[in-house]
């Protein structure tokens, strides 16, 4: 019975990973929740600072602020990528990898640096790995993220912006549909486009407010919050997609298991049946004998 007792260590083995991805699974499920009850929480903050923002920037036109300003030439490319820390979350970064090396190298072929601030481990491997120069990086970000650990690595690409080492910023993360679906996306951070000061409602107002210390502080201040704001609703889009991810994989991973504990418990029965049926025959083949 030695066959035997090699399948009951498999079957016990696999039956060990079960009660772990099991486990994994039921973590995720609470885990997503959250992170897309605190994805929901930062759309509205995000809305209104653009809100504001545009109606400042439509009465201050000389403002002068050059995060605003939009570089006629591109001959340096900024990316902020977003990634998980963790794994075990599915094709879910591979996705969005596969979509960032795909940008990277349409502007390497065009002659273009690339320079890239990486949100999460696995990111940051990534291009560690193929030699990309990544310029900033924030790992270990948690369940919550904190706006006050990504400040260092959000400044120094803004700074670089601002001084036109950068002509372009690009944020490349993943987006979260619903449970059962994550998509990889891309969105141009810098220059703001258009269309972020177009979205205001066209009603006629008669109004207008008194800012201090200045109309252009209050609007370099609101555009910093507001890219800060995208930056984080990505970020908080992203968890949320990862926890999704992973509840589907645990949840594929345990059945999974436990198919192979019912294939395994046949050939165990298949293998006991047989062995017994050999003894059997012996005993009756030495009785016949005597």
């Amino acid at each position: 019975m030695a066959v035997g007792k090699e399948i009951l260590t498999k079957i016990r083995s696999v039956q060990n990973t079960q009660k772990i991805t099991r486990a994994m699974q039921m973590v995720s499920t609470s885990k997503m929740r959250k992170t897309q009850e605190r994805m929901r929480l930062a759309r509205p903050y995000a809305d209104t600072v653009r809100l504001v923002m545009n109606r400042l920037a439509q009465t201050q036109a000389d403002h002068g602020i050059k995060l605003l300003e939009e570089h006629k030439t591109k001959q340096r490319v900024g990316f902020i990528l977003i990634t998980t820390d963790k794994g075990l979350c599915g094709g879910l970064n591979a996705n969005v990898l596969k979509k960032f090396f795909a940008q990277v190298q349409e502007y390497q072929d065009q002659g273009i640096d690339v320079e890239i601030v990486c949100l999460g481990s696995k990111g940051l491997l990534a291009c560690q790995r193929i030699g990309l120069n990544v310029i900033a990086s924030v790992t270990n970000l948690g369940d919550t993220p904190k706006m006050e650990t990504m400040l260092g690595a959000l400044t120094e690409i803004f700074r670089r912006y601002e001084q036109h080492e950068l002509d372009v910023i690009h944020l490349v993360s993943s987006y979260f549909v619903n449970t059962m679906k994550q998509e990889p996306h891309s969105e141009i951070l810098l220059p703001i486009g258009e269309a972020v000061f177009n979205e205001d409602d066209n009603q006629q107002r008669n109004w207008d407010y008194h800012y201090e210390p200045s109309p252009v502080a209050v609007l370099e201040y609101l555009v910093r919050r507001y890219l800060e704001s995208v930056v984080y609703e990505a970020l908080s889009e992203n968890m949320a997609a990862e926890q999704a991810a992973r509840m589907v994989a645990m949840k594929a991973a345990t059945d999974n298991a436990a198919n192979a504990i019912k294939e395994l418990r046949l050939v165990y029965n298949k293998s006991r049946q047989a062995a017994i049926t050999t003894e059997l025959s012996e005993i009756v083949a030495g009785a016949a004998a005597v």
